[in-house]
């Protein structure tokens, strides 16, 4: 295959041929450094084989640009298709002219033949949060925090973010690691593996600064061992809680430890405190305590702290690491159980390495609160979930109307009335405009049929999801039986009897509260075991007596 520089060239010494008439087909070849018979035939007109049509090219022009616009508009939204999706495209058009398949790379080769269009690695990406990254939505928040600003005359120095987040003490992150080159499998690196879980509450000022974290570990009591020779720093607080998790009276506690180190540092008359929808920074004692101590809290729009929390866009990323990295050295010094008192000392070594001024000043920036700037947050979107329709202009009709492909039902009334017009007027002219311009009408009305031929298989799609989500909200949870284990023909069996068991209280409601008997075998002599008698009345018995 020819390559895109020698392509150029022949470009060249093709545009020098043109603008000079005596140059010669071998000179222009020698000073391009291109091949003479190359040049010569691209010089009597024939096409370079990367714009001729191959033979064996399953789809139509228009076939493959409805495909293009169709993944430009997946991805645009957030659900790029894969590979196989583009080919179950292709093949819906095909099957509706009744064409073979396309080959198994045929996709692949079609996104390289397409400059619009490249295959790349995805991440996996939350509905809820892309839902949330709605330009509208983002400059309504800042439009939020301006006004409050405003309002209050808050300066940049006493606005703070706070948040928790959660360690497990005995996991690391993953990350890049160097190993033998010999390795053909992904690196593999020991933990301690113990999931006790701790809550960090911290809070950090817009200029840098950070407040003494307030840590929640699991557990009922305090121990003597935490605090005797702890290198923890005299004013952070440790907290206890059942499961290490925070609540609304812990959420009251560090308000009051917020105030205590923030109010001496205060330069206006109120403090801005931006925070998420947590049920503890949004209890009545969390919101009283604030308003009568002039801190006017801030919850940002749900699921959006990753790019508008200072705390999420610039801090606890590198905590997180840094912990990592402390849990590894103790891992290689023979460390195999983090416990409490290993945790307080490998996380103020962390804390110390990521919550640094940089870090923190760099978080409030990158959020777009200090300085305010709501397009630095904004031109980082590139998630589109809903697409307003273009209102198409009906009150009048673009005069005059020039022959085209209609794109849009008006386009198609115009190209249909010139149509009319010119078969009207045609007495003895050319045809040649007129069938240029049926050909028009029938790609549009092609292009349409390929749309329609996708969205029909979007459409089927959807309802399938549906149906099996209808089917699941409407059924019953029942429960069949408390702990253990069932097989499925068990678990099945257990259905069963319940459903008997409702139809025979359905049944027994109808008779009017009595349940219907069910019938019994006919009764036997207990001496003979023949039937029309009993022990007392048996001819055996009898007959003995």
């Amino acid at each position: 295959m020819r390559k895109k520089s020698d392509e150029s060239k022949l470009i060249l010494a093709l545009q020098a041929l043109k603008n000079d008439p005596e140059l010669s087909i071998r000179a222009a070849a020698a000073t391009y450094t291109v091949d003479f018979s190359t040049l010569a035939r691209r010089r009597r007109g024939q096409s370079s084989r990367r714009d001729i049509i191959p033979n064996s090219r399953k789809l139509t022009d228009l076939e493959e640009s409805t495909i293009i616009q169709y993944v430009l508009d997946l991805d645009s939204r957030s659900f790029p298709p894969r590979l196989r999706d583009v080919e179950d495209m292709a093949n819906k058009l095909l099957a509706d002219r009744d064409a073979p398949p396309v080959g198994k790379r045929w996709a692949s080769n079609f996104v390289k033949r397409q400059p619009e269009l490249k295959t790349r690695r995805f991440r996996r990406y939350d509905y809820k949060r892309a839902k949330c990254e709605d330009p509208e939505v983002i400059r309504g928040w800042f439009r939020l925090v301006r006004n409050i600003i405003t309002k209050y005359g808050i300066v940049e120095s006493d606005i703070y973010n706070f948040d928790e987040t959660g360690f497990m003490m005995g996991i690391i992150s993953t990350g890049m690691v160097v190993t033998s080159a010999e390795r053909r499998s992904n690196a593999k690196l020991a933990q301690p593996g113990n999931r006790e879980w701790t809550t960090v509450i911290q809070g950090i000022n817009s200029q840098g600064w950070w407040l003494p974290p307030f840590i929640i570990v699991a557990g009922q009591y305090h121990l003597s061992t935490w605090y005797q020779d702890s290198p923890i720093p005299q004013d952070w607080v440790i907290a206890t809680a059942e499961n290490g998790w925070t609540t609304n009276e812990m959420g009251l506690e560090w308000v009051r430890h917020f105030n205590k180190h923030t109010k001496p540092r205060t330069t206006g008359e109120y403090r801005l405190l931006i925070l998420d929808g947590h049920e503890s920074h949004l209890s009545v004692d969390f919101e009283l305590y604030c308003k009568d101590n002039k801190i006017i809290t801030l919850c940002m729009p749900s699921h959006s702290s990753h790019i508008l929390q200072p705390l999420d866009v610039g801090c606890f990323g590198p905590l997180k690491q840094a912990y990592g990295r402390q849990i590894e050295r103790k891992m290689r010094a023979g460390t195999t159980h983090i416990s409490k008192e290993d945790f307080f000392p490998v996380f103020l070594v962390a804390f110390q390495e990521s919550m640094t001024g940089k870090n923190i000043r760099g978080g409030f920036q990158g959020a777009g609160l200090v300085p305010l700037d709501p397009e630095s947050v904004i031109s980082k979107l590139d998630v589109k979930l809903r697409t307003p329709t273009p209102v198409e202009g009906v009150e009048e009709l673009p005069a005059p109307w020039v022959s085209q492909t209609p794109h849009n039902p008006i386009e198609a009334s115009s190209q249909s009335e010139f149509i009319k017009n010119r078969i009207s007027r045609h007495q003895g002219s050319s045809p040649t405009s007129i069938l240029h311009a049926v050909d028009q009408f029938a790609k549009g009305t092609q292009g349409i049929m390929h749309q329609m031929a996708l969205l029909r298989s979007e459409n089927q799609i959807l309802r399938q999801e549906n149906e099996i989500l209808s089917r699941r909200r409407r059924a019953k949870k029942k429960r069949l039986r408390q702990g253990g284990s069932l097989t499925l023909a068990e678990g099945q069996s257990l259905q069963d009897q319940k459903e008997v068991d409702v139809q025979l209280e359905e049944e027994s409601r109808r008779n009017g509260g009595r349940r219907r008997r069910p019938e019994t075998k006919e009764r036997r002599c207990g001496v003979c075991g023949k039937t029309g008698h009993n022990a007392r009345r048996c001819p055996i018995k009898v007959a003995k007596s």
